[in-house]
């Protein structure tokens, strides 16, 4: 079942067998930029972490509809109320 076939090298790793110095400072500054790149990219991350709540949420409406239902009807409520009393407070 094992195959020689080769396993690819992530953009954050330095892949092995370089053995020349200049190659390999070029290899692991290309690394470590791609490494920053993925740590600091904030908006791609808070892209997959808003579409992975989607997905639980999706989840949860299929395997719980009313509960679902009731949770959007208190936040809707909630929301609601808090606006009016914003309103309320700004008008008086």
């Amino acid at each position: 079942m094992s195959s020689d076939a080769p396993v690819p090298t992530p953009r954050t790793a330095v892949p092995l067998g370089i053995t020349d110095p200049v190659e390999r400072a070029r290899a692991e500054l290309k690394a470590a930029l791609a490494a920053i790149e993925q740590k600091g990219n904030l908006p791609r991350r808070a892209g997959r972490a808003i579409d992975r709540q989607v997905e639980a949420a999706q989840r949860f409406s299929r395997r719980q509809p009313v509960l679902a239902a009731s949770a959007v009807v208190a936040v809707a409520a909630t929301v609601g109320g808090l606006v009016w009393l914003a309103v309320k407070a700004f008008t008086d």
